[in-house]
């Protein structure tokens, strides 16, 4: 998790500037799960939303095959990404509690986005599609997912 600084993520400009995971992880991490599944360089992968309760925030979307997830991290045991997340939040929020959602619309849909308050992809200051089809493509799926794999067998 990275918290930016006030503003930051009010300008198009200074947001669009922000390092891939720094971008990807602060509000554009449907763009990127939207993007791998449609790329889909591993199979089996379906989109899932941390939605938090009561309208608070903390929002995450992810792409997870039920024992691995995929976000701007790279790949780790989906159960480990959400004690994460959950740890955080909490820490930062008394109370905070989230649902963990089977995402049933397309994440680069800019209508269906919008009906829970994210952007499309449209609406960012570039494009964000291709942005994280190139952040998709630096890594090895293959050799990523096979280690996230091994250090849960470790654990």
């Amino acid at each position: 998790m990275y918290i930016l600084k006030p503003g930051i993520k009010q300008d198009p400009a200074k947001r669009w500037a922000l390092r891939d995971r720094i971008f990807f992880g602060n509000g554009a991490c449907h763009i990127l799960a939207g993007v791998f599944l449609d790329i889909a360089p591993l199979s089996g992968f379906h989109g899932e939303w941390l939605r938090p309760r009561d309208g608070a925030r903390g929002n995450h979307f992810y792409v997870t095959n039920g024992r691995l997830a995929f976000d701007f991290h790279g790949y780790s045991l989906r159960v480990r990404l959400l004690e994460h997340y959950r740890r955080n939040w909490s820490a930062r929020f008394a109370g905070w509690e989230a649902d963990t959602v089977r995402v049933d619309f397309d994440l680069l849909d800019t209508p269906s986005l919008n009906r829970i308050n994210h952007r499309g992809p449209d609406q960012y200051f570039g494009d964000p599609i291709a942005r994280a089809a190139r952040f998709i493509a630096r890594i090895d799926h293959a050799a990523a997912s096979q280690t996230a794999e091994h250090r849960a067998q470790e654990a």
